[in-house]
């Protein structure tokens, strides 16, 4: 395919794609391709005239390659990023605007008045019917108001004015719609399911398989803690399931034999064998704009304020009406009052600021599932973090395997690897990584793996058991021991790693030892966490005292806590609470879920566990714990906008008010001035809210 260069500058460049006009489908497959080159940082597509604007590093000879070998039938697409892209859906709004813009300046040229006259009077029955049925109901809504201001000027044969208002309210109701679908889009986008690896059973096997290889009929076993990756039934197995994400179910499901399991949810307890009856199709997608759609927790306590105080105030405005005309006998003067009202700028601009900063969120890759949760991260005063995979980073490596009498320190390191492949934590990734990078083979050779949360994992090998973990889960919980002549080597094990214990036959077999660095900007990031606001700041961690009071020294979080359990954290948080301060918990792991749903705002990390997302109110991606910063950041820049905003809508239309009631200003002229200041007041909230600190 050909490209021709039309601009660049250093690290940027505009090229034109030498074809016709691209389709949709194109511009996505185009899109897709440049993004998954890592020097490649920002593309825009612009489909109607065949050009590409691409921000990149390192050598432009790299990206001038990728594009000569580029053909859009060779790039693989995954499946329902077209679909669900957006783009057509920003194309479509883009014409709405355009033609209503074109049809009511064009009409005021070309269509004779009495031809406008009339079309006017037909449209404002859509107006008046509205207002007329939420009478029905017995509520004086915003609907009634406009449906008094369109009928009062129709009647008194003020057609400019009815068509005026109801342009600006055409506009205005695109322009929600727009905002709203796209940021809704966006969101569900991110929370979509990504599986790329799922476990088939073959026989008495489970074989980790692509999952593009999957197809209805086959059986898929799905741990403990894992997202159940297709819908199907439950062929065998039990087990707890969390379908909250697809549902709004608050408890946990129990599936059983003949049950039916949904793509997207999630296993909290048991395991699973799924009889897969669907692989493709964009159902995951659809169900959560669903449920994003209907569910009341897109709605922040600011967004409900502003609908409810709307809605209130449209009696108050319909009275000052009947007064001023009641005191002035002046119709127009009354008109003034009627054709400017507060609730249509608070009913659009409230709900179009949160969701724009919830689409802001998903491009600074952080996942927001409503706007309440934008409103609590602006107000939390305590913020708690999980150390393993949070503070530090989120891919521990194994430095040494330690033997204890059971065999060579590869034997042992295969055997944990086998095991913990099963489960999805960073400790348990470093195990299996380790085996990888060796060559070690690890076949099925266990008997049925059992997971202790925050414990560890027991199973049996050649009708021996094997248990590997904490030392809390091997030494006290299992009534493991070390073999005589062994302790002096145990009490000299390496201070600077953390230990994952294994044990076979109640005999200590090995301890491997992985190293769990610090995240770089972990301590910068405590700093300005404090800074922003936050008055307490506090690490838990399952590891030992030693370990704890080592890294919090290096971070300078507020309080530690060592050696605790899932309910510990939970525990902490609910306190927390209970003392009046909102909570923020940051984790990654199955262990951390109880805290993440216990806090006012669960944040988790975005290579952490299924489940942990999925509780989860907020996830961020695992390379850089500065998006908590910005987190904080965007929601306090949101509460900023929404009290201007409040502070505005109330003195710009107050004022249109009383300069009509003084005859300063006619009907026509403050209904144009204030639906022009609600157009731009909720332009002004789609805008990006970062840029304007």
């Amino acid at each position: 395919m050909k490209f021709i260069i039309k601009h660049e500058i250093k690290g940027r460049m505009r090229i034109h794609a030498v074809q016709g006009q691209m389709t949709y489908q194109e511009a996505d497959t185009l899109q897709y391709y440049l993004e998954s080159f890592p020097q490649v940082m920002e593309v825009k597509i612009y489909e109607r005239t065949a050009d590409v604007s691409v921000r990149f590093s390192g050598d432009r000879e790299e990206l001038l390659a990728l594009l000569k070998k580029y053909h859009y039938e060779d790039v693989e697409v995954p499946e329902g990023l077209i679909e669900n892209s957006g783009r057509e859906l920003n194309a479509e709004y883009q014409e709405r605007l355009i033609q209503k813009v074109i049809l009511r300046y064009g009409s005021k040229l070309l269509i004779p008045y009495p031809v406008r006259k009339a079309y006017i009077v037909l449209k404002s029955l859509k107006y008046l019917w509205k207002g007329f049925k939420s009478l029905m109901k017995g509520r004086l809504e915003v609907p009634v108001l406009d449906a008094t201001a369109i009928g009062v000027s129709v009647l008194r044969g003020d057609m400019e004015t009815a068509g005026s208002v109801m342009f600006l309210l055409g506009i205005g109701e695109v322009l929600e719609e727009w905002t709203h679908k796209k940021s809704v889009g966006d969101l569900a986008r991110s929370m979509s399911l990504n599986v790329k690896k799922v476990w088939l059973k073959t026989g008495d096997q489970e074989v980790l398989t692509d999952v593009t290889r999957i197809v209805p009929g086959d059986q898929v076993v799905v741990h403990m803690g894992n997202v159940i990756p297709f819908d199907g039934t439950v062929a065998g197995g039990e087990g707890l399931v969390n379908q909250s994400s697809l549902t709004g179910e608050g408890l946990p499901v129990r599936k059983e034999t003949d049950g039916y399991v949904y793509a997207g949810s999630v296993l909290e307890e048991g395991e699973l064998v799924v009889l897969v009856k669907k692989t493709k199709g964009s159902t995951r997608f659809e169900k959560i704009v669903s449920m994003i759609e209907e569910s009341e927790k897109l709605k922040s306590t600011v967004e409900g304020k502003a609908e409810h105080l709307a809605d209130r105030l449209v009696p108050y405005t319909l009275a000052g009406t009947g007064l001023i005309w009641l005191l002035t006998r002046n119709v127009t003067k009354a008109l003034c009052v009627l054709m400017v009202d507060f609730s249509c700028a608070l009913k659009l601009a409230m709900p179009i600021a949160v969701l724009s900063a919830i689409r802001e969120a998903n491009q600074n890759r952080i996942t927001v599932k409503g706007g309440k949760y934008l409103e609590a991260a602006a107000e939390a005063e305590t913020i708690v973090f999980d150390k393993t995979g949070t503070l530090t980073k989120a891919k521990p490596t194994v430095k040494e395997v330690i033997t204890f009498g059971e065999g060579e320190a590869d034997d042992m390191l295969r055997i944990a690897a086998c095991l913990e492949e099963h489960f999805p934590h960073s400790m348990a990734k470093a195990v299996v990584k380790a085996a990888k990078v060796k060559g070690l083979v690890h076949e099925e050779m266990h008997a049925k793996v059992d997971y202790i949360v925050a414990h560890g994992i027991s199973s049996s090998i050649d009708g021996r058991k094997v248990v590997i973990g904490s030392h809390h889960f091997v030494f006290e919980d299992e009534n493991c021991t070390i073999r005589e002549g062994y302790e002096e080597k145990f009490s000299s094990l390496p201070t600077e790693y953390s230990h994952l214990y294994l044990a076979i036959e109640q005999k200590l077999a090995a301890v491997i030892c992985i190293e769990d660095p610090l995240r770089e900007e972990a301590k910068e990031v405590i700093t300005r966490l404090r800074g922003a606001g936050f008055k307490k700041i506090v690490m838990m961690t399952g590891d030992s005292e030693r370990t704890a009071a080592a890294i919090a020294e290096k971070v300078g979080v507020d309080e530690y806590y060592s050696e605790v359990l899932p309910e510990d954290k939970a525990r902490f948080i609910e306190m927390e609470k209970a003392a009046g301060r909102k909570v923020i918990m940051t984790g990654d792991g199955i262990n951390d879920s109880p805290a993440l749903s216990a806090a006012d705002v669960g944040i988790a990390i975005s290579d952490g566990a299924e489940i942990a997302r999925e509780i989860a109110d907020i996830t961020i991606a695992a390379d850089d714990l500065r998006e908590i910063v910005k987190l904080r950041q965007l929601s306090d820049a949101l509460m900023n906008r929404i009290q201007r905003n409040y502070r505005f809508i109330v003195g710009f239309n107050t004022s249109l008010i009383v300069l009509g009631i003084a005859g300063i200003l006619m009907p026509a002229t403050s209904a144009f001035l204030h639906n022009v200041s609600t157009l731009g007041i909720s332009l002004k909230s789609m805008q990006n809210l970062l840029e304007e600190e």
